[in-house]
C-alpha cells in the first residue's frame, strides 16, 4: 500500500514515528495522548485539547486512510495524481500532530523547563544568542503566518544549526529535522485565546516538552 510516511519522511523521527510493526497492516490510527486532556491547563484548555485530538487529528487520520486506500485500488495515473493533495494534507496533518502532542508536557512533568547546561540550551544560545531571543524570533515568525500553518525549530541537516522555519497548512517539515513544532491553526487556540495569536504563542512555552526536543536533537546530531 502507498504510504504517506515513506513519501514525506526521510529516515528521521518522522519515519520512526510511523513505522508499522512487522506483519501489521499499514492503517494509521490516532495516537493516545501521553497526558490527560486537562493536564496542560491553564495554558491550553481541556476543551481545546479534547477537540483538537479527538476531532481534528482523527479527521486527518480518517482522510489519510481513505486516500491511501483509494490510491492503492486505483490503476489510473490521473486519479493517483488527483489523490496527491489529499495524501499530502491528511498525511501532513497526521505527522505534524503526532509530533505536536509529544512536544507538549504538563508543568508538573517538566513542561516549560529547559535545563541549564543541556545540549539543546547550548545549541539555542549558540544559534540565537539566548533562549529569550529564540522565543521572540520564533513567536514573531509563527504569528506572521498568513492563514494556517506551523512554526518549527528545526535542525538544518547540512549546517547542523538550529533554524526557525514555517510551513503552510499541514505541510510537514521535510527540509529540517523537527525539534519543536507549534500548531498555529485556529483550532489550536481560538476557543481560549480568540484572535490574539501572540498570547497563545507566549503561553505555549510554559508546556513545551524540552526533554522531548532535546531527545530529537541528540538523535539527529
Amino acid at each position: 500500500m502507498f504510504s504517506i510516511a515513506r513519501t514525506l519522511a526521510r529516515p528521521s523521527v518522522l519515519a520512526r514515528s510511523f513505522a508499522a510493526p512487522a506483519g501489521a497492516s499499514a492503517i494509521h490510527t490516532l495516537p493516545e495522548l501521553p497526558y490527560p486532556y486537562n493536564a496542560l491547563e491553564p495554558h491550553i484548555s481541556e476543551q481545546i485539547m479534547t477537540l483538537h485530538h479527538t476531532k481534528h487529528h482523527q479527521t486527518y487520520v480518517n482522510g489519510l486512510n481513505a486516500a491511501e486506500e483509494s490510491y492503492a485500488k486505483s490503476s489510473d495515473v490521473k486519479e493517483q495524481i488527483k489523490l496527491q493533495s489529499a495524501l499530502k494534507f491528511n498525511g501532513g496533518g497526521h505527522i505534524n500532530h503526532s509530533l505536536f502532542w509529544k512536544n507538549l508536557a504538563p508543568t508538573s512533568q517538566g513542561g516549560g523547563q529547559l535545563p541549564e547546561g543541556s545540549q539543546l540550551k547550548k545549541a539555542i544560545e549558540r544559534d540565537f544568542g539566548s533562549v529569550e531571543e529564540f522565543k521572540k524570533k520564533f513567536n514573531a515568525a509563527t504569528a506572521a503566518i498568513q492563514g494556517s500553518g506551523w512554526g518549527w525549530l528545526g535542525l538544518n541537516p547540512t549546517t547542523k544549526k538550529l533554524e526557525i522555519v514555517t510551513t503552510a497548512n499541514q505541510d510537514p517539515l521535510i527540509s529540517h529535522v523537527p525539534i519543536i513544532g507549534v500548531d498555529i491553526w485556529e483550532h489550536a487556540f481560538y476557543l481560549q485565546y480568540k484572535n490574539v495569536k501572540p498570547d497563545y504563542l507566549n503561553a505555549i512555552w510554559n508546556v513545551i516538552n524540552f526533554k522531548e526536543a532535546e531527545k530529537r536533537l541528540v538523535e539527529a546530531a
